[in-house]
């Protein structure tokens, strides 16, 4: 056990959680002014303002990539608004049409993925860390690259639930949690989620950097993370916390997520029937 595990434990978590969250305040004063001062992120900013409540009233479906999609009948999300997230994307030739929009946070799948996914024809959400893996003259200055991805200040620690995505984004330990605030700052008044099957085959330490050494038993496709992607084990323990964090914000703007994933394991959210939602 490291010495990060032990002290968790032998804290207490109130005070845990405050002592992370003001070490992640200090780590982010050195980047603060590139977050919001850097071209690419200005626009960034400029963007995610225009987005504010465009989707006022409507419902989306946020797509995990759990094995359970296979069992899902995702056709019937053709003109749905959706959100798919990290490598969504290998299912986009066998459905013939793409999600609206997309999203990836964590740093290893975006190292590795960074041209799949700047080739990706749809409105994309990056994590402003990531912006290190693209060279300066990828994108044009001025922000009139169409395939320039809208960049997300997001951090690790520092609890919240933003109503507004222009500024800090807490990522909840998992992407699903950085598409609820995004899609709560469009307007939606209904997530859906599926695909979200919280039940991870491969176990190990929450956050361990692991490299897949075959077939991908904890997504839809087995060559999701193949033999060699380098990924990290899920933290379900801080996920749960975020969902809950979004639950209450939804509810109390009068907005409601329901999860709708088949056989998923997650318990936070109300549960809906997939069919019988179309």
């Amino acid at each position: 056990m490291s010495i990060k595990q032990t002290a968790k434990q032998i804290i207490p978590a109130p005070l845990w959680n405050a002592a992370r969250a003001s070490f992640d305040a200090l780590v982010r004063i050195p980047e603060l002014p590139a977050a919001y001062l850097h071209p690419w992120r200005r626009a960034s900013m400029e963007r995610l303002a225009a987005l504010k409540d465009i989707h006022r009233g409507q419902r989306c479906f946020i797509i995990g990539n759990g094995p359970s999609l296979r069992q899902t009948d995702l056709s019937k999300l053709r003109g749905e608004c959706t959100f798919g997230v990290n490598r969504i994307y290998l299912l986009f030739p066998e459905l013939g049409f793409t999600t609206t929009y997309y999203l990836s946070m964590n740093d290893l799948v975006i190292k590795q993925c960074a041209e799949e996914m700047l080739a990706l024809p749809m409105p994309k959400f990056l994590t402003w860390r990531s912006h290190h893996f693209f060279r300066r003259e990828t994108f044009n200055v001025q922000h009139s690259t169409p395939d320039m991805p809208t960049f997300l200040y997001t951090t690790y620690t520092g609890p919240k639930f933003a109503r507004d995505v222009t500024g800090r984004l807490w990522e909840g330990a998992t992407v699903t949690y950085v598409a609820l605030q995004l899609a709560f700052h469009m307007g939606f008044e209904q997530a859906i989620l599926i695909g979200v099957d919280h039940n991870f085959v491969t176990q190990g330490a929450a956050n361990q950097t692991v490299t897949s050494e075959g077939d991908d038993p904890n997504h839809f496709a087995p060559n999701y993370f193949d033999k060699g992607f380098k990924w990290q084990l899920p933290d379900l323990e801080t996920s749960e916390r975020a969902y809950r964090m979004a639950k209450a914000a939804y509810e109390a703007a009068g907005r409601q997520v329901l999860d709708a994933t088949l056989g998923g394991k997650l318990t936070v959210f109300q549960k809906a029937d997939y069919p019988s939602l179309f």
